[in-house]
């Protein structure tokens, strides 16, 4: 892409469609942010996942049925439970074992005590007897509820000391309740641990006990606790019980409702994490919450971006105790929300994304609790190939692992790429669907793929790349995710000024259903081209929780692109001034263009120095019909006062470019320089107008 001379004429911006209300409910179902493994995807049913019930006996009444394991089970646990520790890989319970199917309390017990591994399939409602009955299970398992029927009535699960490796997923625990409410008679809990390690408790819905609804005690460990919901009781969920400061534990995006107490209290935890967790005391009920979350005795806990409503006093500590906040939203609460000390950083054990805790009461009120399908809805098992430059992995290179990747595959295959730097140029075939490059480290910087070419660079056997050759990464392929790594194109302005030909693309994609999820994208010139196969081919990209880095139209392409939630880094030319231009869409009449939302745009360069975009009619194109859309965005001073310029001969006002709501001291007010969408128009131009019947989250 070359700069051009600026035009003016009259503005226009494009046509209306159905006007629907702005704001959350079910618009939002997109954002749905949960990590890898935790991820989805409701109304999905299971078919014949698990063939057809066999004779194998079990004792009871009801049938087992063996048969290979479905997708879900190869899915291994996030945060905590996912570190490597205590002789463990992280944790994925009975996944090298047989799946079995069971119906009653004689096939539960005698699969979840056995010594194998298994991944048991609870189908229906199985009632303890006698009441309060917890089934003591061994290492190596995972029990998962059958779609949302999975159901244990009247009794629960301990696991003791030094039981590890077990998932307990998409099942709903409830009434062993014995009729007092704060019960100090009957240790009747849904899922006790008692010195295990390794553990994750997933989508399930827990209530109605008659002790605690999850009790970590006596020094149990590497525990996550994601999308659970814990609801109508007293003591929902205890982590203590011992003197000793080694537990480490994860508890993100669950749903603590008409909870009294333990939500969760927490003692002598060496590291606590919680975030994106919601906690509400709806008003007018019998139950009202005592507190929120509690740091007990010497615990260091970090608190994120967690959604508070209704709780009285919400956060609490010990003077012996450190608790860091960050990012929690406290609607209706009352009394004590305290902090201090200093407590650790989660991303050094272990990667994770932050949603933002205004969406959080949705994501969590849509996604927790059990799901038709388990995970990801995928229908085979995804295949890993690992990747490490000092040859502990399978491959040396990204691209030799690729490459490895057989054409027209049809299920998920994950690239994981230790940390390191890869010099190397990486192209993913589109031939080669259903591919995620995934970074293992605990930061995006920690993986990075770097090549320097630029569009005028001589390629081997004569001729230059052009713009789009010049890609350190290119995506052709449908179907694809990038997540946790960076991509950069380091090629020298300075160094190669007698070259024609600056542009230097660091990743380019050319393909639909495109994720790129918690990377960064650094460049200078053409920074990230988000393209399509061809002009009448779709291609819808979701750019979440990222970070691009260019000057010179460094988001450019026809794709249908969302940048959600990133941020747009604005850098200095070679030469040490500051001009530049966010995006160039190249749009095709009658498409979407490129969204930015709830993002930021900012950098170390002048005061209005930077236009938000400008027209590529690429190739002189006037059938092209360029959009960007800028919106709930704060802009730095960065920013011109008239964001929107021309190029090419093409005027910027003859194109789809506009505001809304957005923040910071780059932002201004309507005008003819700088349009604004009525409330009625930007309700037409959310995430889901963009992406249609694509929801990135159960990609």
């Amino acid at each position: 892409m070359t700069s051009a001379h600026d035009r003016t004429s009259p503005a226009r911006y494009g046509q209306q469609g159905q006007h629907r209300r702005r704001g959350t409910g079910g618009r939002t179902a997109v954002r749905l942010g949960a990590p890898l493994g935790v991820v989805v995807a409701a109304g999905l049913a299971y078919g014949g996942a698990f063939g057809a019930s066999g004779a194998e006996g079990a004792g009871g009444t009801g049938r087992v049925s063996a048969a290979a394991a479905p997708a879900w089970a190869a899915e291994a646990a996030d945060g905590f439970a996912s570190v490597d520790a205590l002789g463990q890989d992280g944790t994925y319970g009975g996944r090298d074992g047989r799946t079995v199917t069971v119906r009653s309390l004689a096939e539960l017990e005698k699969y979840a005590t056995a010594t194998e591994p298994y991944v048991i399939v609870v189908d229906g409602a199985i009632t303890m007897d006698p009441k309060g009955k917890e089934i003591k299970v061994a290492s190596d398992k995972t029990i998962v509820g059958a779609g949302t029927s999975g159901e244990i009535v009247g009794g629960g699960f301990f696991l003791g000391q030094g039981v590890h490796n077990v998932i307990i997923r998409n099942l709903t625990i409830r009434d062993s309740y014995a009729g007092t409410w704060n019960d100090k008679d009957h240790d009747w809990d849904a899922v006790q641990m008692d010195g295990a390690h390794h553990v994750w408790i997933d989508h399930n819905d827990l209530r109605h006990m008659a002790d605690g609804l999850i009790d970590s005690r006596k020094d149990t460990t590497y525990l996550t606790v994601s999308w659970n919901r814990l609801e109508n009781h007293n003591k929902a969920f205890g982590i203590g019980w011992t003197d000793n400061v080694t537990a480490d534990l994860t508890v993100h995006h669950n749903w603590f409702r008409e909870t009294e107490q333990r939500n969760p209290s927490t003692d002598n935890a060496a590291h606590a994490h919680l975030y994106n967790n919601y906690l509400q005391d709806e008003p007018g009920t019998d139950i009202t919450s005592s507190y929120g979350n509690y740091a007990r005795g010497r615990t260091r806990m970090v608190l994120e971006n967690s959604y508070f409503e209704g709780v009285t006093d919400p956060v609490i500590k010990d003077g012996t105790a450190s608790l860091v906040q960050r990012g929690n939203v406290f609607k209706d609460t009352e009394g004590r929300n305290e902090s201090g000390g200093t407590a650790f950083d989660p991303k050094t054990y272990y990667p994770y994304t932050l949603d933002r805790a205004a969406d959080v009461p949705a994501l969590v009120r849509s996604g927790s609790g059990p799901r038709a399908t388990p995970g990801t809805g995928a229908t085979a098992a995804a295949t890993t190939l690992t990747v490490a430059k000092d040859g502990s992995g399978q491959y040396r290179t990204v691209q030799a692992a690729v490459d490895a990747v057989p054409s027209g595959n049809t299920s998920r295959v994950v690239i994981a790429v230790k940390p390191g730097t890869y010099r190397e140029a990486v192209k993913v075939p589109s031939t080669k669907p259903h591919v995620t490059i995934q970074g293992t480290g605990a930061a995006a910087a920690d993986v990075r793929i770097v090549e320097g070419r630029s569009a005028g660079t001589a390629k081997p056997g004569g001729g230059t790349y052009g713009t789009s050759g010049s890609a350190t990464l290119a995506v052709e392929a449908d179907d694809f995710q990038a997540r946790n790594l960076t991509v950069t194109n380091d090629f020298d302005e300075a160094a190669h000024q007698g070259q024609e030909g600056h542009q230097a693309v660091a990743l380019r994609t050319a393909a639909d259903k495109v994720v790129l999820r918690q990377i960064v994208v650094e460049g200078d010139q053409d920074t990230l081209l988000l393209d399509t196969a061809a002009k009448d081919r779709r291609g819808r990209v979701h750019v979440d929780r990222s970070t691009v880095v260019g000057n010179v139209d460094f988001v450019f392409g026809r794709a249908t692109a969302v940048l959600d939630r990133s941020v747009l880094r604005l850098k200095k030319r070679w030469d040490g001034t500051s001009a530049g231009y966010v995006t160039a869409p190249s749009t095709a009449a009658g498409n979407k263009g490129f969204l930015i939302t709830g993002s930021v745009v900012e950098g170390g360069v002048g005061e209005r120095s930077h236009y938000l975009g400008r027209p590529w009619h690429a190739g002189g194109d006037a059938s092209l019909d360029p959009q960007t859309v800028v919106r709930d965005t704060r802009l730095s001073a960065a920013i011109r006062t008239a964001p929107w310029t021309d190029m090419g001969g093409f005027s910027w006002k003859d194109d789809r470019f506009a505001e809304y709501a957005n923040t910071g001291p780059g932002a201004g007010p309507a005008g003819t320089d700088r349009p604004q969408l009525t409330d009625q128009q930007a309700a037409d131009h959310e995430i889901a107008d963009w992406l249609g019947d694509w929801t990135p989250a159960t990609s």
